[in-house]
């Protein structure tokens, strides 16, 4: 007997940015599933699918952030326990789409007796059921292979150089520290119809410390340039403040920061408030809540880059093709 099979699409998505996967699924002419999360007294989450999921390919997106009184933690376990959920209704194939991935500077041991979180994480996406995962810019392309399974990584990077291209003229992309020169050269080279050059901040760190960074010396000519400093996430600030207050200091015309990840913990607000930051771009794999709010925020979508990579996994066709291959480095 022969039967040609539908394929069926579902996109489900937990309560930390839900605003996110509406836009991915209106990308995709498709709607959010009701996955009808409860939470009970105790802060134990149950999961239902109000519709059946049997032989269908789920993405289920959740982006790893504490938000609404809820942590990092709270997140992702909420993520697993959908992906659990799905897994035991038969879904066909589950996708964990990951946004911005929690624990992912936790991927190697630093110093003795420390864990390496980010492969923990993904060892527990697998044993609740996904069989691949898609992430935006992780902070380190070896997170790839901790998980067992296929994982598309997928890269902001053609979202923040359209802003800069239309937005300025023959700009210095700067690194904000040794680590990032990979990306911000390639970003130079993608700018060079506009007249963009390189430049790259020497950092150090104390011995011992966490959150604090010293931003020693600029390398590359920055006098009465725009300076665009880009990194995968602004965090506490503290890595970027310091970088703008040093290309000033060394006669830069303005200074922006671009990173796809506005995490913006702790101190962050304060900090950035009171740079000389003319300009701090970010994208929307995080919700920026009210309060986090500043007039020189701009909030780019990825929504457009998501919806086609998820596209492209339904289709089964290649997702490095979206991005000229440039995605895998």
């Amino acid at each position: 007997m022969e039967k040609v099979t539908t394929k069926r699409l579902a996109i489900y998505t937990g309560r930390t940015h839900p605003a996110l996967a509406e836009e991915v699924a209106s990308h995709l002419d498709s709607e959010v599933g009701h996955d009808n999360l409860v939470e009970f007294a105790n802060g134990e989450v149950r999961c239902s699918f109000g519709e059946s999921v049997r032989g269908t390919d789920v993405f289920i997106m959740q982006t790893h952030y504490g938000v609404d009184g809820r942590s990092v933690n709270d997140s992702i376990m909420e993520h697993l326990i959908m992906i659990d959920a799905a897994s035991r209704a038969s879904a066909k194939r589950i996708t964990a789409v990951v946004p911005f991935y929690g624990y992912a500077r936790q991927d190697r041991k630093a110093a003795g007796r420390e864990p390496i979180t980010a492969r923990l994480v993904a060892d527990m996406f697998k044993a609740a059921g996904a069989k691949r995962m898609i992430s935006v810019d992780l902070h380190s392309g070896q997170i790839q292979g901790f998980f067992d399974g296929p994982v598309d990584h997928l890269t902001a990077m053609p979202v923040l150089e359209k802003y800069v291209r239309e937005n300025a003229t023959e700009p210095v992309i700067v690194s904000p520290d040794a680590g990032r020169i990979k990306v911000a050269e390639r970003m130079a080279q993608h700018l060079v119809d506009i007249g963009a050059d390189l430049a790259f901040i020497y950092k150090r760190r104390p011995k011992g410390t966490t959150n604090v960074a010293e931003a020693a010396e600029v390398m590359g000519d920055v006098e009465g340039r725009t300076c665009v400093l880009t990194d995968d996430m602004i965090d506490t600030g503290g890595t970027i403040v310091a970088a703008a207050e040093l290309l000033m200091k060394r006669g830069a015309k303005n200074v922006w920061a671009m990173a796809t990840h506005g995490v913006l913990s702790g101190p962050a607000i304060d900090r950035l408030k009171n740079s000389p930051l003319e300009k701090i771009v970010l994208t929307n794999t995080l919700p920026l809540p009210p309060e986090k709010q500043l007039p020189n925020i701009e909030i780019l979508s990825v929504a457009p880059l998501i919806a086609e990579a998820l596209g492209a996994v339904f289709d089964d066709t290649s997702v490095s093709d979206i991005f000229d291959g440039e995605n895998l480095s």
